[in-house]
């Protein structure tokens, strides 16, 4: 007879090996996500293409990412996160294996499509896979230490693949094919590992379920219906669209403004910019602990609160990047605790915290999918902000996006996760 201590170490030693795997297979997404802007120099200098035409490429695969989230949530509630989750990165890794054959704009154009519907299976999938392990009261930690995986995945990626595609001794007949085939085969083996550890749920493995049996079950016939008139669902995805336009402006374009407004040097401001990547893990703990610790799971009053700072940081920007490089860094890490803090919340601890009525990937998916607009909105809120009336005139849109995301996400102030009624 398995006694109650050994029934517990035994699933907290899956719990370990479920986060392990699932951590390192979404930060595995993106070295086939930041690979194609890294080799975008190489490609120009290569093809001679401009920077609409990469403009076209890139909106290819942020639609089809944006679209095919919530499918593939869908299908993951329906037919295991396992499944879906290993057939999304065999469809990233053949995309980014066809990219390197590519000798067209029309081929990159279909092929970074492809990328973008395999990334899509990638964060409802695997939301789903580690919300059915962990329990409700969990969540906001757990999520909290998870998503920093794209945190830290953006940055290896990004570097990893400057360095391939760039140093001269790492088979150099390969040229620019390096950024794209590399990246393939590391994901690769991701992928291997994750289909030999990975368990939908803790009854795949003999364990008992957490207690929100709910989640782990396929969603009732409706739900994409019913999860549509939800208010608490937009909220959550309002919410991540409003923090997503504000992280992808600071993302792609701080660089530029450190060159074009504050006069330091290329290097220099891809340096200082990094600050925004690399203090995005201390926001996401922030709000999970806070959440979890002091609000009772509540997901939406944490959410509203780092709003709030996110509009004070962008608000004191300027006087504090004018202060010299230590008050910009200070500034700019700032901006990256505050944004990737509700950012990983909502569409994180919150998604799942939903998902015991919907179910956890049809609502991850689809209030990641939403948030992807925001995405896409990005590039031209900058270009015509910054373009027309100055870099400063950005910090102000942006401090007002970010005053408005937290009042909407105040109006649901006393909105507790425990009294969802499940479906």
């Amino acid at each position: 007879m398995v006694t109650a201590d050994r029934a517990a170490s035994v699933i907290t030693g899956f719990r370990r090996r479920i986060f392990a795997v699932t951590w390192v297979t979404y930060a595995g997404f993106y070295l086939c996500r930041k690979n194609l802007a890294v080799a975008m120099p190489l490609l120009a200098a290569h093809f001679g293409f401009s920077k609409m035409e990469f403009a076209q490429v890139l909106l290819c695969d942020s639609l089809v990412y944006c679209v095919a989230q919530a499918g593939f949530g869908l299908a993951a509630d329906r037919w295991g996160a396992r499944r879906v989750v290993t057939l999304g990165v065999w469809i990233t890794v053949t995309a980014s294996l066809l990219m390197a054959q590519a000798n067209s704009l029309a081929a990159f154009t279909a092929l970074a499509g492809l990328n973008g519907l395999g990334q899509a299976a990638g964060w409802p999938g695997l939301v789903k896979n580690i919300g059915s392990w962990f329990p409700r009261r969990q969540r906001g930690v757990v999520m909290g230490w998870w998503s920093t995986n794209y945190m830290v995945g953006g940055f290896i990626g990004t570097a990893l693949t400057a360095y391939i595609a760039t140093h001269p001794t790492l088979w150099p007949a390969l040229g620019w094919r390096r950024a794209f085939l590399i990246p393939a085969v590391a994901l690769a083996g991701i992928a291997i590992a994750y289909m030999l550890l990975a368990r939908n749920k803790p009854s795949d493995a003999g364990l008992p379920d957490t207690e929100d049996d709910a989640v782990a079950e396929a969603p009732a016939a409706g739900a994409t219906a019913g999860m549509l008139r939800d208010p608490s669902v937009w909220s959550l995805a309002v919410g991540s669209l409003f923090s997503k336009i504000t992280r992808y402006s600071f993302l792609y374009w701080l660089p530029l403004y450190a060159v074009q407004h504050l006069h330091y040097g290329a290097r220099d401001a891809g340096l200082i910019s990094s600050a925004f990547e690399l203090a995005g893990p201390a926001g996401s703990l922030l709000a999970g602990y806070v959440s979890d610790r002091l609000m009772h799971s509540r997901r939406l009053p944490v959410a509203a609160v780092m709003f709030w700072g996110l509009a004070v940081a962008c608000w004191l920007h300027p006087m504090m990047a004018a202060s010299g490089r230590a008050g910009l860094v200070l500034s700019i890490a700032l901006l990256g605790v505050m944004n990737h803090g509700p950012d990983a919340l909502l569409q994180g601890a919150g998604a799942q915290d939903l998902g015991a009525k919907w179910g956890v990937g049809l609502v991850a998916g689809f209030v990641s999918g939403f948030a992807t607009i925001g995405q896409v909105l990005a590039p031209v809120t900058v270009a015509l902000v910054a373009g027309r009336f100055g870099w400063e005139k950005l910090f102000q849109v942006l401090m007002i996006l970010s005053l408005t995301g937290g009042t909407l996400l105040a109006c649901r102030w006393n909105e507790r996760p425990h009294r969802m009624p499940l479906r």
